[in-house]
């Protein structure tokens, strides 16, 4: 029962729209709408209304050149004054600190500390002297003007000291007779 009344009042209201739309269609014809326009008219106040070809070219040729100025900001572009200053106080803000000195540069050179100087000696024949040096339980045996490990050229061997030179910087370096560092006798 509830959907039949819905159909009526929706016929019903179907058919009240309809009578307006006549009413109001009958009232305003195309002809009175179209009469009413051409009375209002008004003609634009050009004593010659051609098309005049010269001012459209030069206005089609006309290039758009910028002055930094965004034409959809309603604050106005700085002065260059106004830039000016603001970059030289952002250079001054934003330089980098000066870089730190080198280090100094070492003026002797020293053996890695798990190389030990703990003796030396000689053969009788005249040959140079021998120097004893220890890496953990490694021995190396070397005379003057050998190279240790490829880095160190051994200049003089000492009874207290080792004078030797780093081969790849020149630098000289001195190491002490170290008699603790003597490897365990087997």
């Amino acid at each position: 029962m509830k959907q039949k009344k819905q159909i009526v009042v929706l016929a019903v209201l179907v058919v009240v729209a309809a009578l307006i739309w006549t009413f109001e269609w009958r009232q305003k014809t195309p002809s009175t709408i179209t009469a009413s326009f051409i009375q209002d008219y008004k003609p634009l106040g050009e004593e010659n209304p051609q098309i005049h070809w010269g001012q459209l070219k030069r206005a089609q040729e006309t290039e758009y050149k910028s002055n930094g100025r965004n034409p959809f900001s309603m604050v106005a572009p700085p002065t260059p004054d106004e830039v000016r200053q603001k970059k030289d106080a952002d250079n001054a803000k934003n330089l980098p600190p000066p870089p730190p000195p080198p280090p100094p540069r070492p003026t002797t050179a020293s053996l890695p500390p798990n190389l030990k100087y703990f003796g030396y000696g000689t053969v009788p024949n005249g040959t140079p002297r021998r120097a004893f040096i220890s890496d953990g339980d490694d021995v190396y045996i070397v005379s003057e003007g050998d190279t240790l490990l490829g880095r160190y050229r051994i200049l003089k061997v000492g009874n207290a000291s080792l004078e030797f030179q780093e081969i790849s910087s020149g630098l000289p370096g001195t190491t002490p007779l170290d008699e603790q560092a003597a490897p365990p006798s087997a």
